[in-house]
């Protein structure tokens, strides 16, 4: 373990945001966090991008908002590129640039409700960011190596930057990594995999119309989808796993864990860098 000691910072303050429906409210908008960029800018992280999308509809309040609210069957670049910008500029953005995102995510979750569900959910903004966190470093532990403890810390700490509906984040992200796996396994086990889940299932990984030669990699994206979930998960979505596809699997990722790591940076951040300049052209 590394000897130095990361000190412990401020990650948010208040500010007044005029959004047009939160005014006069005070927001927190985060300060620019300094660890969770080495995780975030891997374009590897992107390989879980189906699995999370299911961890987060598992619970059915976002399953309801998703199904009925959400157009990524017949849209997925501009759901993806919308996505990838939230998830960009909250992680690498100027503070300014974190108010506007934060800003969006308000107006888009004002009208993303119904009698038994609501985006601003606490709990289920929680679970969005949790499941975030879960893949994005299982998979950058997995190809980029292990991370120092402390550093891990650190980063898992600034994962509360991706609770933007919340006023304190912090109260709600749990203490340390240790509360953290508690609670996740607890969500897990409460998991329910109803009809609305199953039908953003079959949207994303069967009828999502993306334009070809993109659209040949919709098997990859079932595959790789159903072994990152955990068993109960993807035994209850229907999605099939066997010797062959656990194979498979295996292969890619040793592949992947071979060849990635060997890749120029300005490879590996290509997505990140991107989006961050579509974003400065709309």
């Amino acid at each position: 373990m590394a000897s130095h000691v990361i000190p412990t910072q401020q990650l948010w303050n208040y500010v007044p945001i005029d959004n047009g429906i939160l005014n006069p409210k005070i927001v927190k908008i985060p300060e620019q966090p300094r660890y969770i960029q080495q995780v975030v800018r891997e374009g590897i992280i992107l390989v879980g991008g189906g699995a999370t999308l299911l961890l987060q509809v598992a619970m059915p309040g976002i399953a309801r908002a998703v199904d009925k609210h959400s157009d990524f069957t017949y849209r997925p670049l501009e759901r993806l590129r919308v996505t990838l910008t939230y998830m960009y500029c909250m992680a690498h953005g100027t503070k300014h640039e974190r108010a506007l995102v934060i800003q969006r995510v308000h107006r888009a979750h004002s009208s993303i409700k119904g009698p038994d569900y609501s985006a601003e959910d606490t709990d289920l903004q929680l679970w969005v960011a949790a499941s975030l966190y879960v893949v994005h470093i299982s998979l950058y532990e997995q190809v980029c190596g292990p991370l120092d403890p402390v550093v891990a810390e650190a980063i898992y700490r600034e994962y509360s930057i991706f609770l933007v509906s919340l006023l304190d984040p912090r109260s709600m992200w749990p203490e340390n990594r240790q509360a953290f796996w508690v609670y996740w396994n607890d969500k897990i086990q409460a998991a329910h995999i109803g009809a609305d889940a199953k039908n953003v299932a079959r949207s994303l990984l069967f009828e999502c119309q993306l334009p070809f030669p993109i659209s040949i990699l919709l098997p990859l994206l079932r595959l790789v989808t159903a072994e990152m979930l955990p068993d109960a998960l993807r035994r209850a979505y229907g999605l099939k796993t066997g010797t062959i596809q656990k194979v498979v699997y295996w292969l890619l990722m040793i592949i992947v864990n071979f060849i990635y790591p060997l890749l120029p940076i300005c490879i590996r951040t290509y997505p990140m860098q991107y989006y961050m300049k579509d974003r400065m052209r709309r």
